[in-house]
């Protein structure tokens, strides 16, 4: 556990021993310095928890220290001493954002009750800062954009499920905002004030997804230097969203049963077992269904995980909606560098409209960035636009051959960019060579 930590800022080399003395003694990490140009350099580069400071030091005073100090640290908690104890000086150094007081000789056991006090409003503080970044992280969630019947009656049942604690598995196709779903049922929910943690299952390998989720003690494996909590552990009393769920191995679908059975686990190389209070939310573009019917994911879990199953859109689906997610991108985008919002030309936005996005609401975002970019002018052309002219239909009703059709297609398109493509597709990079190994794709030359 980290120590607190004290600077100790005094002309006096007896009072700067004594109360290095003392605070050591109390479990803190100490610090001293004789003047105030020496304590200000020190806090360039070191954090302290609280600063005690003398008045009358030569060259700047304590009062002038204090000063310089709230204008690069308002929330830092200052002491002030002197042997000098006038009303004039207690009531300036208090205006001036002092914690307290204190006059010479000190009294140990006042002194010690004095920085309980101060580390006290310290916490106060450290709390309310958190919760501050909680309630910013809420509300900075992305709005679902669309007016769309399909988006509305996703929005409904978003609604209907945010305020229990069932599971939900979001399904769809790749780039159609699963995670921004997760995101608006866990800041609808009872657990809002606490944390979302997510994991890209699909990216790592089985024995690291297990240290992932559950953690890990010092020395469990190679590398492992350190305790380290896991994803379940890090959820306790928020929501812990699981994307790509059905790439996990048979061996942690078992463990990720039992876990969500008595929400309780024993981190890697570990004995001790940890209790966690999560929601699980989890995500797939596969039909988990037609899995469990092959054999290749457990029924048990699936029932588990399925008690409120919900579908997201394709873009395909909702084409009305393409307008305001064309408007909501520009804002975004123009905003993020710093340019004027541009408009969009009838025969852009009309063809976009008639564009089929097998790459989704991702694909028409990384479209709209692009145009922006390079289109460098006051309006996105439909030559900013690179879009096929037609939209091929679908020669087969099959899942997989839909899947492996408009991978080829996309990494074609990209130039097999590995990494561009797995970006518009919104997958990553192993789980896209995982993807063009499955379906046996090869570069044309």
């Amino acid at each position: 556990m980290k120590k607190n930590s004290i600077l100790i800022v005094d002309d006096e080399a007896s009072v700067r021993d004594s109360l290095y003395n003392w605070f050591l003694e109390d479990g803190f990490e100490v610090s001293c310095a004789e003047d105030a140009s020496k304590a200000l350099k020190m806090l360039d580069h070191e954090h302290f928890d609280i600063i005690l400071a003398d008045i009358k030091m030569p060259g700047m005073d304590g009062l002038e220290l204090l000063r310089r100090i709230k204008q690069i640290k308002p929330d830092a908690v200052v002491i002030v001493i002197t042997a000098f104890a006038t009303v004039d000086t207690a009531v300036q150094a208090l205006k001036d954002g002092a914690f307290d007081y204190v006059t010479k000789p000190f009294d140990p056991d006042d002194l010690s009750h004095l920085i309980r006090n101060a580390l006290r409003q310290l916490s106060l503080q450290e709390e309310n800062e958190n919760l501050r970044e909680r309630v910013s992280a809420l509300e900075q969630v992305e709005d679902i954009i669309g007016q769309s019947d399909a988006v509305k009656k996703m929005l409904t049942e978003v609604e209907q499920v945010a305020q229990s604690n069932a599971s939900v598995i979001i399904t769809g196709e790749s780039g159609t905002g699963k995670e921004l779903i997760a995101k608006a049922i866990h800041a609808n929910s009872s657990r809002k004030f606490f944390p979302l943690v997510s994991v890209h299952c699909g990216a790592l390998t089985e024995s690291l997804l297990e240290s992932e989720l559950f953690g890990h003690e010092k020395g469990a494996f190679t590398g492992a230097v350190y305790n380290r909590k896991g994803r379940f552990e890090m959820a306790d009393n928020g929501t812990i969203f699981l994307d790509e769920i059905a790439t996990i191995s048979s061996k942690m679908q078992v463990e990720l049963l039992r876990v969500l059975e008595s929400k309780s686990f024993v981190r890697v190389g570990g004995n001790k077992t940890i209790t966690s209070d999560f929601r699980v939310i989890c995500a797939t573009n596969r039909d988990l269904k037609k899995m469990v019917n092959e054999g290749s994911f457990r029924e048990d879990l699936y029932y588990r995980l399925n008690v409120v199953n919900i579908k997201v859109p394709p873009l395909r689906e909702r084409k009305d909606d393409i307008p305001l997610l064309v408007n909501y991108f520009i804002g975004k985008y123009c905003k993020s560098m710093s340019r004027n919002k541009v408009s969009v030309e009838a025969a852009a936005l009309k063809r976009l409209q008639e564009y089929d996005f097998p790459g989704n609401v991702r694909e028409l975002e990384n479209l709209i960035e692009r145009a922006i970019v390079v289109g460098n002018g006051k309006e996105i052309r439909l030559r900013d636009l690179p879009l096929s002219k037609t939209t091929p239909a679908p020669k087969t009703e099959s899942l997989n051959e839909l899947e492996r059709q408009h991978i080829n297609q996309m990494l074609s398109k990209y130039g097999w960019n590995i990494s561009h493509t797995a970006q518009a597709l919104g997958i990553d990079r192993v789980t896209l060579y995982n993807k063009i190994k499955k379906y046996d794709l090869k570069q044309e030359s």
